[in-house]
């Protein structure tokens, strides 16, 4: 996590339960410091099963509002993050010829919207990285998968302004009548990780209930 009290305290209730955790601060745009900090972690561990690509940031100007900072940025987090933090520890997966990779995407990579397309063109771009490394890593046995979730109550996403308003609209679009819990969706990212999933691969699954339902 950027901020690294609150990967502490994530870390503190792993503990609790009984798990072994370390809690780095890290800015996944710093391809360097990226790096370091999973070299570090397989110095360590000397392994790694799983990566999980949830680092990401919010922002929705419509296209005159969007500065060159902003999408740059955009893309930094979701995309060059996820991409490098990938580089620095498929080696290590395919010394050991298993591994799982999740990138967590969003339906809006998948559908769009009538906004935020820089964050719109980075989810999509995580799809996109998803389907091409699980062809590529299928010999190693690494599997790489992507979570598009719908709306999730998140910190990010209250932070919006005018949010009770925007909810009552989003929540209006999706069937079930409400946006997810974020442990709900930890529920599809621990299956992916998990060897029930061992037979799925390049596929992108979204929780959101029922927001986007394809007929035929």
């Amino acid at each position: 996590d950027i901020d690294g009290a609150r990967a502490e305290a994530t870390a503190a209730l792993v503990r609790k339960k009984g798990g072994i955790a370390d809690a780095v601060a890290c800015d996944v745009a710093d391809v360097a410091a990226l790096t370091a900090t999973l070299d570090n972690v397989l110095a360590k561990h000397g392994r790694v099963d799983v990566l999980v690509n949830n680092a990401g940031i919010g922002g929705e100007p419509i296209i005159e509002e969007t500065s060159e900072e902003h999408f740059d940025r955009m893309f930094a987090v979701h995309v060059r993050g996820s991409f490098f933090a990938g580089k620095a520890v498929i080696p290590a997966m395919k010394r050991q010829r298993s591994g799982k990779i999740i990138n967590i995407s969003s339906i809006w990579g998948m559908v769009g919207h009538h906004y935020a397309s820089p964050y719109c063109a980075a989810k999509a771009a995580l799809l996109g990285l998803t389907k091409a490394w699980a062809k590529e890593l299928a010999p190693w046995n690494i599997h790489v998968n992507a979570v598009a979730p719908g709306g999730v109550i998140t910190e990010m996403v209250l932070a919006q302004p005018d949010i009770e308003k925007k909810m009552a609209a989003k929540v209006a679009r999706v069937p079930l009548g409400r946006y997810a819990e974020a442990r709900e969706l930890s529920y599809t990212v621990a299956f992916l990780a998990s060897s029930q999933s061992d037979f799925i691969t390049g596929q992108v699954i979204s929780p959101n209930g029922g927001e986007v339902i394809v007929g035929i």
